[in-house]
């Protein structure tokens, strides 16, 4: 299959799958429901599909454990935009949860969505020794390691001049831990061994880092309307990204060496040739 067909197909299967959770919109559910299914580019659940087929597994073998990677992936989101942290107004193009349903209400459709992943993978049609190292990964990921140790040391960081080692550790957290685990997920999903666990941490690592500092390109060089979210918003609020620190031309040849390293990550991986391609296409997004 052609890769643009390719990334549609899994794109479908997410969709279509993360449309059957939460469907009777009562309650909590809409707001969770609301976030979820705002649209997005789904990459993490693609890359955890992807690396599962790599491993010469259907990647509808770990659409569950996909859809659990969203589920966290949404809660971080609307928790990231609540007014005690980035205080944004829009995401994905429409209003952030908090704007539609209010503060409360979203606070606690980030945390319901949280504890949904785990029950999703642990519930998924994997064998329970895949299902365990899955929900660990992903554990380790969301937690004081991960997500959160990240979101803390950017909200520290607010108002002083990082450096690069200050920065990059922000975004190890914040992006790449979570991006490292969807690739991770899918190898545990196919049950993999060491050596690809291992590839596959260095792909998401060296992707992960890539795409933030495209997203901080992009947060100076792009438009609302292609974002989906405000545009200049580090700049106003002073903070330290990449792009501050090197400009547009370093940081592309930054993306772009990043982008190679992760790719030649997956050398002795035998089926990579889409992970290779999907690389490629995020280093010069538009959105």
């Amino acid at each position: 299959m052609e890769f643009h067909q390719e990334l549609n197909h899994c794109r479908r299967l997410v969709e279509q799958r993360l449309g059957e959770f939460f469907a009777d919109e009562l309650g909590l559910h809409q707001a969770m429901r609301y976030s979820l299914m705002a649209g997005g580019k789904r990459i993490r659940p693609i890359l955890t599909l992807q690396f599962c087929r790599a491993m010469g597994e259907d990647e509808a073998l770990a659409l569950d454990v996909a859809c659990g990677v969203e589920m966290l992936h949404t809660y971080s989101l609307i928790h990231d935009d609540l007014p005690c942290m980035d205080d944004d107004d829009l995401r994905r193009g429409k209003p952030t949860c908090h704007r539609a349903f209010g503060e409360w209400q979203a606070l606690l459709a980030g945390d319901a969505l949280q504890a949904e992943a785990f029950s999703t993978i642990l519930k998924s049609p994997l064998p329970p020794e895949r299902q365990a190292v899955c929900a660990r990964i992903l554990a380790e990921a969301a937690g004081a390691e991960g997500i959160c140790r990240g979101q803390y040391l950017d909200l520290n960081g607010e108002g002083r001049a990082l450096t690069e080692l200050e920065l990059t550790e922000i975004h190890r957290g914040k992006t790449a831990s979570l991006l490292t685990a969807c690739c991770r997920m899918g190898v545990a999903a196919a049950g993999g061994g060491a050596s690809d666990m291992e590839a596959a941490a260095e792909y998401g690592k060296h992707l992960g880092l890539a795409f933030q500092i495209r997203d901080d390109m992009l947060d100076e060089l792009s438009t609302v309307e292609e974002l989906g979210k405000p545009i200049g918003s580090d700049r106003v609020e002073g903070k330290t990204t990449f792009l501050s620190l090197y400009g547009q031309e370093r940081c592309q040849q930054m993306v772009e060496q990043l982008t190679w390293k992760a790719k030649d990550s997956l050398r002795d991986i035998p089926n990579r040739e889409f992970l290779c391609r999907l690389a490629d296409e995020l280093s010069g997004r538009t959105n």
